[in-house]
C-alpha cells in the first residue's frame, strides 16, 4: 500500500471514529467534517438536543496519549476571560490507537483563513486586534502548571537550525496559545481555537507564531507588528520568534507550507544579524 492509499484508508477510519463519537453523544453530524494535521484530528459541526456543538476526534499512538497536549482542550476550561470553546463532554476509546472525542460549544463567526499561513490580504476592524491583544495578555498572566516549551527545548530547537553561537536565553516566560496561527482565529468576533498545546512559554510566542503565519502577506505582517511591538522587539521576543521559524522550517523540511521557506529564512538571517 502506498502512502496515498494509507491516507485514505486512514481518513475513512477517521470518519467512522467520528460517527462512533457521534452516536455516543446523540449528535447528528450536520457539516462536512475536517482533518487536522496530517490526519491526526477529525472535527465536524453537529446538532443534539441542547443544540449546535462542535464535535473533534483525535487518535494517538498510545505511547503519547498522555501529557499536556493529549488534554489541553479540556485543561483550557479553566481559562474564563478569552473568548474560546468550552468543552462539554469527554469520551476516550482504544482500537489499535488511542481515541479522545470532545464535545464542545460553538464559537460565533468565521476562521480568519482555511489554511494556517495567511495567504491573502484580510481586513479585521480595529476592535478585533484591541481584542486579541486584550486575551492574550490575559492569558499571558493566567497561572498554570502546564508547559508549552522550556528552556532546554528552545536553546535545542534554535541552535539545531541556527548553530551554537545563538544566544537562546528566555529572560521572561508567560502562558501560551502556542498554536496561534490564522486558522485558529475566528473572524467576527475575535476567538481562539485549538488549545491544545497552551503552557507555559518564553513570552511573545503567539506574537512570534502570528507573525510568521503572515509573512506572506506583508501588509498582515506588518500589522501583527505595529500591534505586538512591545512583545516582539525584546530580547526574548526576539528568541520567541527564531525558536518559532525553527520549529516551522522543521515541518517545512517534512513538506508543510513550502512557500514560507524563504520568508522564514529571511526573517531569521534578519534577526540573527540584529
Amino acid at each position: 500500500m502506498n502512502i496515498d492509499e494509507a491516507d485514505t484508508h486512514f481518513a475513512a477510519w477517521m470518519r467512522e471514529n467520528l460517527d462512533v463519537a457521534a452516536s455516543h453523544f446523540n449528535l447528528e453530524i450536520t457539516a462536512r467534517p475536517i482533518f487536522g494535521w496530517r490526519l491526526r484530528s477529525i472535527s465536524a459541526r453537529a446538532h443534539g438536543n441542547q443544540g449546535s456543538r462542535w464535535l473533534r476526534v483525535v487518535s494517538q499512538d498510545p505511547q503519547w496519549a498522555q501529557g499536556d497536549p493529549w488534554t489541553g482542550t479540556l485543561d483550557a476550561n479553566s481559562i474564563v476571560d478569552v473568548p474560546k470553546p468550552r468543552v462539554l463532554e469527554v469520551l476516550e476509546w482504544a482500537d489499535g490507537r488511542q481515541q479522545r472525542a470532545e464535545v464542545m460549544t460553538l464559537l460565533p463567526g468565521w476562521a480568519c483563513s482555511p489554511t494556517d499561513a495567511l495567504r491573502s490580504p484580510l481586513a479585521l476592524p480595529r476592535t478585533w486586534w484591541s481584542d486579541l491583544k486584550n486575551s492574550l495578555e490575559f492569558l499571558a498572566g493566567t497561572s498554570t502548571d502546564r508547559t508549552n516549551s522550556n528552556q532546554q527545548q528552545v536553546t535545542q530547537r534554535i541552535q539545531d537550525r541556527f548553530g551554537n553561537a545563538v544566544d537562546t536565553a528566555v529572560f521572561r516566560w508567560e502562558t501560551v496559545h502556542g498554536d496561534l496561527h490564522w486558522s485558529n482565529l475566528m473572524h467576527s468576533p475575535c476567538g481562539l481555537l485549538d488549545w491544545e498545546l497552551w503552557g507555559r512559554g518564553p513570552a511573545g510566542t503567539d506574537a512570534a507564531t502570528l507573525y510568521c503565519y503572515s509573512l506572506l502577506v506583508p501588509t498582515a505582517a506588518e500589522k501583527v507588528h505595529e500591534v505586538f511591538a512591545d512583545a516582539l522587539d525584546t530580547p526574548t521576543g526576539r528568541v520567541a520568534q527564531l525558536y518559532v521559524i525553527a520549529r516551522m522550517l522543521r515541518r517545512v523540511d517534512d513538506g508543510d507550507y513550502p512557500d514560507l521557506a524563504e520568508p522564514l529564512a529571511r526573517h531569521a538571517h534578519g534577526l540573527l544579524l540584529s
